[in-house]
């Protein structure tokens, strides 16, 4: 969500084509006579793949829609909120879909619930300190030799240091437990690669620039149109990932997955600092926003809360963040695409 809200667009299909398109994957796999009379299962992996691909075509069909023919990204994303739910229904005929055939596991049911061997972490743990290691070096050189203020030597070590010391301990953890679980590596890959391309390329900052006044970002010479289908563009691979972790996490497609979850993903941005409004917006406070809302959700069922009363909460959540975010838009400022 946070792709598209840079540049001050929004999504509100998100939800539906997480049930959709995890879905299609497993009526694939394991009822593909639903989708034509006769055809074979086809291998999860593959299954997923042409998942992936067809939901980057669909996200790209809107961005352009949005974006070439000018049509608010509301109105688009709001019929697709309505298209994906009924293709969802129709897709698994209102029945429950599992993961797996006969129960056997396979690559879609263990994304939620494999387990990297104890070896394995601490080798994934270096890999990730070395990263980082790395690249706060490299931000320090890039920041002087361009003649920019960098933190004192002792202070960035010990920052790192710190940072370090919470992964090493973090692995220590769930290694008593089972292990560092797949999810949260799919979650460590998907919010990097965000944070790369948001940060460390052009066009990261022609989505910021965009958000933050897009008349301005025409004139410099920005593509606009391909800077919001390629942000849809992604977002639509996030959602099919998304998808397959939702299904995979409740081991079976039923009409009720992603139920609401482009609320909560709009929540989480905002709550995180990012501006509905467009330009604002980072990688870590979307990370800390989707940890509240997830605390959120997680405490009202072990305090077994009313869903109507969930309900009512999630919705109270949203709007003071939305409030949160144009009181701090008009005290300081920030945000405000023209869109």
């Amino acid at each position: 969500m946070l792709l598209v809200l840079l540049p001050g667009m929004i999504d509100l299909s998100v939800g539906s084509g997480v049930g959709m398109l995890g879905g299609l994957a497993a009526v694939l796999i394991v009822k593909p006579d639903f989708i034509w009379p006769g055809m074979p299962g086809w291998p999860p992996a593959l299954a997923l793949l042409a998942t992936l691909l067809l939901a980057m075509a669909i996200w790209a069909l809107m961005g352009a829609l949005i974006s070439r023919w000018r049509i608010p990204a509301f109105i688009i994303t709001l019929g697709g909120l309505l298209i994906f739910k009924g293709l969802h229904w129709a897709i698994i005929h209102n029945a429950t879909i599992p993961v797996a055939v006969g129960g056997q596991e396979n690559i879609y049911s263990l994304l939620t619930t494999y387990y990297l061997p104890e070896w394995a972490s601490y080798v994934l743990g270096g890999l990730v300190a070395l990263g980082i290691s790395v690249s706060r070096v490299r931000a320090r050189r890039l920041r002087r030799a361009h003649g920019l203020p960098v933190d004192e030597a002792q202070t960035a070590f010990i920052g790192t240091f710190i940072g370090l010391q919470a992964l090493l301990l973090l692995i220590v953890v769930l290694n008593l437990y089972k292990g560092v679980p797949l999810a949260l590596v799919i979650l460590g890959v998907v919010a990097w690669a965000t944070q790369v391309i948001t940060q460390h390329t052009s066009f990261g900052r022609y989505l910021y620039a965009i958000g933050g006044n897009e008349d301005a970002a025409v004139l410099s010479g920005i593509n606009v149109n391909a800077v919001v289908i390629c942000a849809y563009v992604a977002l639509g691979a996030i959602v099919a990932v998304a998808g397959f972790m939702q299904t995979a996490y409740g081991g079976y497609s039923t009409t009720t997955v992603g139920n609401l979850m482009e609320l909560d993903a709009i929540a989480a941005c905002v709550i995180g600092g990012t501006s509905l409004k467009g330009g604002r917006g980072t990688v870590l406070g979307v990370l800390f926003g989707a940890l509240i809302m997830a605390t959120l959700l997680n405490g009202m069922t072990l305090l077994a809360v009313t869903p109507e009363l969930k309900t009512i909460a999630r919705g109270t959540v949203l709007v003071l963040a939305v409030w949160m975010d144009v009181w701090l838009s008009r005290r300081y400022g920030t945000g405000g695409g023209s869109r």
